[in-house]
């Protein structure tokens, strides 16, 4: 009886482990979505540059990802009748979290910086790599 049921713990728990990356790549997917989205209702012209972060290393991807959360709140609609879309928008990019900060030695001052719409075709580009 003992083994049946280490059996089934065990079973189960492979399995919840097999179905947590699809779940996760299919966030990572959506979050791609909606920063694509955001590219097409940023205003892009006299607007403050945004720190960029570009190629980051393994370990730097928590932080890189923190710069682009905190360099969304920055960002601002191309018209009025955008705003409430771009301000729900943002949000879903602020809740957005990303495991294992690892150790990284830059911060987001050390990136150049960017137009909004170049800022977020890097962090597209990010997102693209954390899915591979």
């Amino acid at each position: 009886m003992e083994r049946m049921i280490i059996f089934c713990m065990l079973f189960f728990c492979s399995s919840m482990a097999l179905t947590a990356a699809p779940q996760k790549i299919a966030k990572y997917k959506q979050l791609l979505k909606t920063i694509q989205l955001l590219e097409t209702t940023v205003k892009d012209k006299d607007v403050e540059l945004l720190h960029t972060p570009e190629n980051p290393a393994d370990g730097c991807l928590f932080t890189a990802v923190t710069c682009f959360q905190s360099g969304t709140l920055k960002l601002q609609p191309e018209n009025s009748q955008v705003n409430s879309t771009f301000t729900r928008t943002i949000k879903a990019l602020k809740r957005f979290t990303l495991s294992n900060p690892g150790k990284c030695d830059s911060s987001c001052e050390s990136y150049e910086k960017k137009t909004p719409k170049e800022f977020l075709k890097s962090f597209a580009k990010l997102i693209k790599q954390v899915i591979r």
